[in-house]
């Protein structure tokens, strides 16, 4: 496993890192045993940074991750959790909340500490309430020892740019920008890397537009984009290969990207992304799959609210309303 800096935090995180949402049952019904089965494999492995939520199975996921590390050191985990939702339309970022909220997250993990704690999916509150009373809230968790490190989550990239301009994160964490089909999260490194802010890429496989699997019905791409992934994916298989595979294997050999989340329950599943890691990548197929997801590279769709400003559809500048 590889390990890279995580900005000027001085962890050293490896370069594949574990999502533990699937813990809470996010995907399918998962077995406790097999959940805490797959952090240890996942540990065993090499992988040291683990990001959870209490959104994730509306804090089954934390309770089962707490159980699954109360025989490993403290020290073997880099533990990164969220403060701010709480349910699908549940959003609170107030100052109080946040505060209360890590003292619960810490109480399901079993430590007295959190390495890193992100305000979770910020473009749904209000810039005002994340920026006055989340952030601060954040601030003063690190001033009393409680976190070591800070920073918020989210979709929109310049909604990240609006936060890194007005105030100083130690991380963020961005998902379903930096991968096969969407790497317009390299427009902001030059922002991170200035500022010292870590990086933390979430969603390889673009929420599953990159797999094998139909596409779940919530998913909020639209059809062209899911038209095209499906033919990306139909590729691979017919040269004998799993997209999967290399859409991991891409979103981990950037030197510039620390470290990128993928969430499983199955140790099988957890086991064979890490070796992918460590095999080269099928460069000529790289460039075939890339000639075919061009007529929707930096395609997305639009999350949060409006007062965050308007988010690009497209790495062209086309808009979605």
């Amino acid at each position: 496993m590889k390990y890279r800096k995580l900005g000027n935090t001085g962890l050293n995180v490896s370069a594949l890192s574990f999502g533990a949402s699937s813990l809470g049952g996010v995907f399918r019904d998962v077995q406790r045993e097999e959940g805490i089965r797959t952090v240890h494999t996942a540990i065993d492995m090499g992988i040291n940074l683990i990001d959870v939520s209490p959104y994730y199975g509306l804090t089954k996921a934390e309770a089962v991750l707490g159980e699954a590390l109360r025989t490993i050191p403290r020290d073997r985990c880099v533990l990164s959790t969220k403060a701010g939702r709480y349910g699908q339309d549940e959003f609170d970022f107030s100052a109080e909340r946040v505060i209360r909220s890590a003292e619960e997250s810490m109480r399901r993990l079993g430590t007295d500490y959190l390495d890193i704690l992100l305000l979770h999916d910020i473009e749904f509150g209000t810039p005002e309430q994340v920026l006055e009373e989340g952030i601060p809230a954040l601030e003063q968790l690190k001033t009393s020892g409680k976190i070591r490190f800070f920073g918020v989550s989210g979709l929109p990239l310049n909604m990240m740019e609006a936060v890194l301009s007005r105030t100083s994160p130690d991380v963020i964490l961005s998902y379903c920008h930096y991968s096969l089909n969407d790497t317009t999260l390299l427009g902001l490194l030059p922002s991170l890397e200035r500022q010292g802010t870590g990086l933390i890429n979430a969603s390889p496989l673009s929420m599953g537009l990159l797999g094998n699997r139909d596409v779940p019905e919530w998913h909020p791409a639209d059809e062209d984009i899911r038209a095209v992934c499906r033919r990306a994916a139909e590729h691979c298989r017919r040269q004998g290969a799993d997209i999967a595979k290399l859409a991991i294997q891409f979103s981990t050999s950037n030197e510039r990207i620390p470290t990128t989340l993928v969430s499983t329950a199955t140790p099988e599943h957890i086991r064979n992304n890490i070796l992918w890691t460590e095999e080269p990548l099928d460069e000529p197929l790289l460039r075939e799959v890339l000639e075919i997801l061009k007529p929707i590279d930096g395609a997305t769709w639009p999350s949060g609210r409006p007062e965050w400003g308007e988010q690009p559809n497209r790495q062209s500048g086309e808009r979605r309303s």
